[in-house]
């Protein structure tokens, strides 16, 4: 394969894959999109986006194909979908966050059909992403990454080699969520219980600025709280996945993780208020 592959397949136009569909048409790869909602994926027509409505015309030809389905089971439909359209030995960036059982099943079947499986999820929300600025984990053969080289550095700041067997990459994504979502529900609660005992939430927020315990995390999260401007960087549906994901992974593993299971609490709570499509940061109103 040439170090730059001339035609990639982005199935899933979310964020994220809007966002690494766009910058992969600013460096010069020519991009063939698909999504299970024909219209998100048409607004990449105006980028010079080739858009497809059937997954195996969009990857028909691609040297690499991207997937950033919502979960395991969308992502496995989709290349399901695709096969009939899968050029031989196409490399494969599976780059959603779907868990350990799901990212098992995905490499056997990209073992059956044909495909360089690698196991590449992203840190990452709206806005490093759309600026390319993305962490991606990755696992997968060494001989082949050379070729995905100028893609990666079309989508990331930074791409963290975790081994050459896949599911490692899938294995610390969700290790980073536990913290991740750590930070979001500390600061949700911390702001809820001083607007509880009668104070504003803001002094929290104030104290912390500019202290060992600041971080730009923390003023992203804490912003959209306090201004009620929850448009959604990563929605609070996804993180309920990702932390459903979290514990069962630990469980199989024989590790307790109380923070993430009373978490899931919260983020269930606000599910149920409507709350779902709403950044994660609406924890605050679970």
């Amino acid at each position: 394969m040439a170090k730059q592959p001339g035609s990639i397949a982005v199935l899933g136009i979310g964020i994220m894959g809007a966002a690494v569909a766009r910058n992969l048409r600013r460096k010069g790869f020519a991009v063939r999109a698909w999504n299970r909602t024909l219209q998100r994926a048409q607004a990449l027509i105006a980028d010079d986006i080739q858009v497809f409505a059937e997954p195996a015309e969009a990857v028909r030809g691609a040297q690499v194909i991207i997937t950033l389905g919502k979960d395991g089971a969308a992502v496995l439909q989709a290349m399901q979908q695709a096969r009939d359209g899968f050029e031989p030995g196409a490399l494969w960036l599976q780059m959603a966050t779907v868990g350990i059982e799901a990212n098992d099943e995905l490499q056997g079947f990209a073992r059956d059909g044909g495909l360089v499986f690698y196991d590449a999820p992203v840190l990452g929300t709206r806005q490093p992403a759309e600026q390319g600025q993305l962490v991606v984990l990755g696992a997968g053969p060494e001989a082949h990454r050379p070729a995905l080289q100028s893609l990666l550095e079309a989508i990331a700041k930074r791409v963290l080699w975790v081994a050459e067997q896949p599911g490692a990459g899938s294995r610390l994504k969700l290790a980073l969520n536990s913290w991740v979502l750590a930070l979001t529900h500390g600061a949700a609660e911390s702001l809820a219980l001083a607007k509880g005992l009668g104070l504003d939430p803001a002094l929290v927020v104030e104290l912390v600025s500019g202290g060992p315990l600041d971080s730009g995390y923390f003023q992203a999260k804490t912003r959209a709280m306090l201004s009620g401007d929850y448009s959604p960087s990563f929605t609070l549906a996804n993180a309920l996945k990702d932390a459903e994901l979290m514990v069962a992974a630990a469980a199989r593993a024989g590790v307790r993780l109380d923070l993430a299971e009373a978490g899931i609490q919260r983020f269930q709570r606000a599910l149920e208020q409507g709350h779902g499509d709403k950044d994660m940061a609406a924890s605050y109103l679970g």
